[in-house]
């Protein structure tokens, strides 16, 4: 059985993503610390999705750190201050993020015996570390670099997010968070409903014409 690595924000898309590779593969969950303003809340959403997807080609999540402080100095994702609800989805754009996170992911697989990373990036992003391009060139020196056969893969890539809801509508994807403004009230995790990433959850699961049970701290 295939053993690979995937990313896992606790998003719709990677949290997708583990549950279909776990079908055949032997499947390790990577979150990757960088010390942006809503990681808390955005691993104890990945935590939660986990456990109610348990299956046996899961494995236990792995958390790898690598901060960002140093090089984004006064970034947005540091301060929270996240780009508003119709903010075009360029300001949300975080400088180098895949090149980090799929670097340090490397390591980890050469040091555990697993040759492929996989991310749930989707058709349509337009940032210059998510293309096919990339993540092939990425794979091919990183396995020199490391001497270790190493693939990144992105099953996703020819998709939109709203498929990949479709397709995917009996998963627990209420438990996930795409939001970067996360709050809690009266002890429950909710999205906050006014940022550019809330938006395009909205909208996806409108489009996918599956009901959206995320809970809001502000009507959609």
């Amino acid at each position: 059985m295939q053993r690979i690595a995937v990313l896992a924000s606790g998003g719709v898309d990677s949290a997708v993503l583990l549950a279909d590779l776990a079908k055949e593969s032997t499947v390790f969950p990577i979150y990757v610390e960088a010390g942006l303003a809503w990681e808390a809340r955005e691993r104890a959403a990945l935590t939660a999705y986990l456990d109610a997807i348990a299956s046996p080609n899961l494995q236990p999540l792995t958390v790898l750190e690598m901060p960002v402080r140093s090089l984004y100095g006064r970034h947005w994702s540091l301060s929270g201050e996240a780009p508003e609800y119709d903010a075009p989805d360029e300001t949300v754009y975080l400088p180098g993020r895949n090149v980090l996170l799929i670097g340090v992911t490397a390591v980890w697989c050469a040091l555990n015996d697993v040759s492929s990373i996989a991310i749930g990036s989707l058709d349509g992003n337009p940032f210059p570390d998510a293309t096919p391009s990339f993540f092939e060139d990425y794979g091919r020196v990183l396995s020199a670099a490391l001497d270790h056969p190493l693939k990144v893969v992105a099953p996703y890539r020819k998709l939109h997010k709203p498929q990949i809801i479709a397709r995917f509508p009996y998963l627990p994807l209420h438990l996930t968070l795409t939001c970067m403004a996360p709050l809690e009230k009266d002890g429950a995790l909710l999205h906050c409903g006014a940022c550019n990433k809330c938006r395009e959850r909205q909208e996806a699961f409108r489009d996918a014409g599956v009901a959206d049970k995320t809970r809001y701290n502000l009507p959609s």
